[in-house]
Formats: structure tokens, C-alpha cells, sequence
């Protein structure tokens, strides 16, 4: 179905490595044809962006649910979904279809379980998948223990030209672990790993890319030494990046008094000095990517002892806004948040879209930067709210998406 062309009028336009300039968009299909200086044409539909910002719609790298309410209302377009599915996605037809399950207000790009079953012993059908629209690999919530399993699966994903996506916690290390080690774990009683346990995992993943040839990205890195590996690996040249949540760059494992389940996150939540260190690695370029990590929980998985309830956070609603928090406090600017939303995750999946440019697709998202709210874990659009953030107050709001140049939220 076709729609008139549209132009986006009054707002302040976010490009890359600039400041965000005034101006307006203009589409056609489900094209941008235009960017800054330019005016509505007889026959479009015109909407006024009121000085919000006009930007590019997030990329979100790395869910674990297609929850597309949550999307919409954090101004997620396009999701890459984590292999952690039942069954995982380490067939064929089920990428297929993973691949076709949002459209056409979603783009879902599914990533390839790096083994079959996820069990990290035996290589999927990783070229077929790829065929069947996986953009990239991904060990999934677990570290691939065998290097050997390891090294061949980054040299075949290095000859397909995918980037292999890892969970960095050495299993044999953190065991059965819910926490990290230090004061709050043994004050609380509960099992605990030392930090060391991701360092390992990261330098052990990096000397195998380098032998590989490869392209590795670690979807999350939350400790200041794991920080200074990566940081070290970019130096050398090597295509390493790193991914990390906002959890870990807002919250210390102090927050896990009272044994608060929503903050029983994996990896688990650091000690203060690892959180600065986050945020030092954000604003000198050492993290690539903030992803939401959206893994909507109920109560069955959450109202449980700490040790016996399940990891994971709804995070979609809450990622720009809490990546705001760093614009705010100077970390980055605007660009860069745009460039860690969206720019960066769409390059390292391989598509077409995170930045606003002509003849990119017209994903694009207005959004007033400091319009405040609260977050409410009873009121989230999200399949479950089980968000470490409840009750706090953020600011930063999307006030319309579309997808495609379509009007979607």
C-alpha cells in the first residue's frame, strides 16, 4: 500500500558527530529523500516535530522477546533476537520465521545459536541460517566453555562474514553464582563469583578472534578489567566491540539489599568501581552498544529467593531514557547516544538503518530529551514489568515512530 510522501517539519534533526541542527525529513515510500534544509511538497502529509528531536528509530541489539508494545513505546524499530528461544533458533525455518514475526511495524533480525541446542559442543547450520535472514551469531546466555568449539565456530562465522555475538562469564568459574563476590553477596548470604570470571571469558574470546580472523562483539562487558581488555584490543587494531545495559551503568550490587529479584540480572549487577568504570568506557569510545536486554519476566520466574529466581530485566521502555542520563550528566552527547542506539548496533548486524541519511529507510523517532516521567512496573507496556527501575524518575520520552515511514507509535 503506498501513502502519501511525508514530511517532517520544526524539529532538531540528529545526524552523526554533529550537534543536533534544526530542520526537517522528507519521505517518500518508505524512503528518506531529504535531510535538513528542506520543505513540504504539494500532497504531503506534514507533521510537525514542535523542537523535539527528529532521530533515527533504536536498533536494540540482543532480546530475548519480541514484546512490540515495549518497542514502540522506547522507539525501538528494529530488534535483534537473542537464540535463547523454545526451541532455540539454530534451525533454518525457525530463523525464518523469527525473521518475518514483526513485520511490518518490527523489524525482527534474528541471530543464529552458535550451536545446536545452545549446548556448546556441536556447530549449527550456521551458513543456512544466515541464508534464512540471521544477521548474526550468538552464543546466547552462556559462554562457550570448549576452545576448541570456539575457535572453529569464529573461523566459519569469519568465512560467512557474521560477526560472532558471546556471552563473557567463564561458567566454570561463576558456577552456580548469582551475585558478584565482595560485601553485598556475603552480607545477603548469597553464592557468588569473583569479577575475574568475565575478564577470563573476554581474554580468552579475543585471543581466539585474533587466531580466526573474526569479528567479535561481547554483548555485555561490566567490569573495569574485562574494560581494559577490550580497550587494549581496539589499540591493536582488532574488530572487537562491546555491548552493555543501562543496569550496569546505573546500579552497584548495593541495590540488591533486600534481596530485590528484578535486580537478579546476568551478569549480575558489580561493585561500585566496575559501574564508573562503565561509564569511563562510554564516554571514551571502549562500549560500541547500549542495548536493552529486554527479557520481560513474571511472577513465577521473579517471586522466588534470590538464588532460585531467573535473570533478566524488561528493559525496552527504559533504554533511552536511561541513556539520557548520560547526556545529561556530560558523559556523551546526543549524537553519541544515537550512535550507541542505533548507528553502531545496525552496523555491526549488517543493515541499512541507524542513521538518518538520504535514501536510508525511514525508521524515525521524535523524541522530547527532557520530558520527565516516572516508571511504573505496573504499568509498563511491556509483557512483564520487571524492571530494576521502578518508581524512579527519568526523563526522556518518544512522541512518535515510524517504521518505514509509516506511523507506528
Amino acid at each position: 500500500m503506498k501513502h502519501a510522501p511525508l514530511t517532517i517539519m520544526n524539529g532538531l534533526v540528529v545526524t552523526p558527530g554533529t550537534a543536533p541542527a534544526k530542520g526537517a525529513l522528507r519521505i517518500e515510500d518508505d524512503r528518506i529523500v531529504a535531510v535538513g534544509d528542506t520543505a513540504a511538497q504539494p500532497g504531503d502529509t506534514v507533521v510537525d516535530a514542535r523542537g523535539a528531536l527528529i532521530a533515527p528509530g533504536l536498533v536494540d541489539l540482543g532480546v530475548f522477546a519480541i514484546d512490540k508494545p515495549a518497542f514502540h513505546f522506547g522507539g525501538i524499530t528494529r530488534a535483534a533476537l537473542m537464540p535463547d528461544q523454545s526451541p532455540p533458533l539454530d534451525r533454518p525455518s525457525a530463523v525464518r520465521y523469527a525473521a518475518q514475526s514483526g513485520k511490518p511495524d518490527l523489524w525482527v533480525h534474528p541471530l543464529a545459536a552458535a550451536t545446536r541446542g545452545l549446548e556448546g559442543k556441536e556447530l549449527a547450520e550456521i551458513a543456512m541460517m544466515r541464508d534464512a535472514g540471521a544477521k548474526a551469531v550468538a552464543t546466547g546466555r552462556a559462554w562457550i566453555g570448549d576452545s576448541g568449539v570456539m575457535l572453529r565456530l569464529l573461523r566459519y562465522a569469519s568465512m560467512l562474514g557474521m560477526t560472532v555475538i558471546t556471552h563473557a562469564e567463564d561458567a566454570g568459574i561463576t558456577g552456580h553464582a548469582v551475585a558478584t563476590a565482595g560485601e553485598m553477596a556475603t552480607r545477603l548470604g548469597l553464592p557468588s563469583a569473583p569479577r575475574e570470571a568475565e575478564a577470563v571469558a573476554v581474554a580468552r574470546d579475543i585471543a581466539l578472534a585474533e587466531m580466526a580472523g573474526a569479528a567479535l562483539h561481547i554483548r555485555q562487558v561490566t567490569t573495569k578489567p574485562a574494560l581494559d581488555l577490550i580497550r587494549a584490543a581496539k589499540v591493536r587494531g582488532l574488530p572487537v566491540t562491546a555491548g552493555v545495559t543501562p543496569a550496569h551503568f546505573m546500579l552497584s550490587d548495593t541495590a540488591l539489599a533486600d534481596f530485590r529479584t528484578f535486580c537478579r540480572l546476568s551478569p549480575p549487577l558489580r561493585q561500585e568501581d566496575d559501574r564508573k568504570a562503565v561509564i569511563t568506557a562510554i564516554g571514551d569510545g571502549t562500549i560500541d552498544v547500549i542495548a536493552s536486554g529486554h527479557d520481560p519476566r513474571g511472577p513465577e520466574d521473579k517471586r522466588l529467593p534470590f538464588a532460585d529466581a531467573e535473570p533478566g530485566m524488561a528493559g525496552a521502555e527504559t533504554l533511552l531514557p536511561l541513556t539520557m542520563t548520560l547526556v545529561r550528566d556530560e558523559v556523551i552527547d546526543i549524537a553519541r547516544a544515537f550512535d550507541l542506539l542505533a548507528a553502531n548496533p545496525a552496523r555491526l548486524l549488517g543493515v541499512d538503518a541507524g542513521v538518518l541519511r538520504v535514501g536510508a529507510q525511514a525508521d524515525i523517532a521524535l523524541v522530547d530529551a527532557d520530558r520527565p516521567w516516572i516508571v511504573d512496573s505496573n504499568k509498563m507496556a511491556a509483557a512483564a514489568g520487571n524492571t530494576p527501575f521502578d518508581r524512579q524518575p527519568v526523563q526522556g520520552r518518544v512522541l512518535g515512530l515510524f517504521k518505514g515511514g509509516v506511523r507506528v507509535g
